[in-house]
């Protein structure tokens, strides 16, 4: 049986989070930042706290992630971030701490881009392009404070998301079915698209849009960047995405100066067309570089701080 001294929360364990749309990622550091444990519940939202059905849904995620967290350790400490994150997070923070046994007040919360901007660059070193589900440029400038180029949400914009593509795909399918009805039959990445969600009838596609979370969504952008090597149509969406997203980062530049840029997301990583296309659309003397989904490690040593 462990001992007090062996136990992690008496040696001031920190659990970092990082929650998004697709996924949600934990992970535990010891004093000192060595990774003790990490793992992975489903996707989440902030926004989701807006209605009854979200709200359940967010607090069974938690009870998930409680129950794997302390079969390693016990935190004294929490910093997670959240996709949607608007600063009203006292039900959230409450949720966490009696789950995890810690004071509320040992809870820190804030938006998920933020602990991805740490994870790659201190502040006022870079600027960081995040294409998760949605999509968002950062930058932290030298006096903490966070300045943002696009992450307005799903419905208004995030191009280069996996929302994005994925509604780009489902336009480009129907919008050909107005003219030549039957003629998804010749394109491959109609033929993912539909397995994907199910069926090929409107109805199917209706309600995979407009009744899934977006999480849910941004999922359909796998098949997209499956189809891409067979199919004209999910190349050019791809190639898009990487156009949006370096509008993100030029963006930035224009407004801040020249600063390398990082890329980082799951998004980001759906084809290497993605990360082509924004590099080859930034100005060349642009340091640019591909990131590591690690914010859930950089969330965790936060914790400790």
């Amino acid at each position: 049986m462990p001992t007090d001294q062996d136990n992690p929360r008496v040696a001031g364990a920190g659990l970092g989070i990082d929650a998004g749309g697709t996924q949600t990622r934990w992970a535990l550091a010891a004093p000192g930042g060595a990774i003790l444990a990490e793992g992975t519940v489903d996707g989440l939202s902030a926004l989701q706290m807006a209605t009854p059905h979200g709200r359940d849904a967010v607090r069974a995620i938690f009870e998930r992630l409680a129950e794997a967290v302390l079969q390693h350790a016990h935190p004294v400490r929490v910093q997670a971030g959240l996709t949607g994150f608007g600063g009203d997070g006292e039900l959230l923070q409450g949720w966490l701490a009696a789950l995890l046994g810690v004071a509320p007040g040992d809870v820190t919360l804030c938006n998920d881009i933020e602990i991805a901007y740490r994870a790659s660059f201190a502040p006022g070193e870079g600027y960081l392009v995040y294409a998760g589900t949605g999509s968002i440029g950062a930058f932290i400038d030298e006096h903490d404070v966070f300045h943002r180029a696009g992450g307005r949400g799903v419905v208004l914009d995030d191009g280069g998301g996996g929302f994005w593509i994925a509604r780009e795909a489902l336009r480009h399918i129907w919008r050909n079915e107005d003219e030549r009805p039957g003629c998804w039959q010749e394109s491959p990445m109609a033929h993912a698209v539909f397995e994907h969600i199910g069926g090929s009838d409107w109805a199917q596609s209706r309600q995979f849009i407009y009744q899934s979370e977006r999480g849910t969504v941004g999922k359909l952008a796998l098949a997209v960047a499956a189809s891409a090597e067979h199919d004209p149509a999910a190349r050019a969406i791809l190639v898009a995405a990487g156009h949006e997203l370096a509008r993100l980062a030029s963006a930035l530049i224009a407004r801040f100066g020249a600063r390398p840029v990082a890329l980082a997301g799951r998004a980001a990583e759906l084809h290497p067309l993605i990360a082509d296309t924004m590099r080859a659309a930034l100005p060349p003397t642009t340091a640019f570089t591909r990131t590591g989904s690690r914010a859930h490690h950089a969330a965790a040593r936060l914790a400790l701080v």
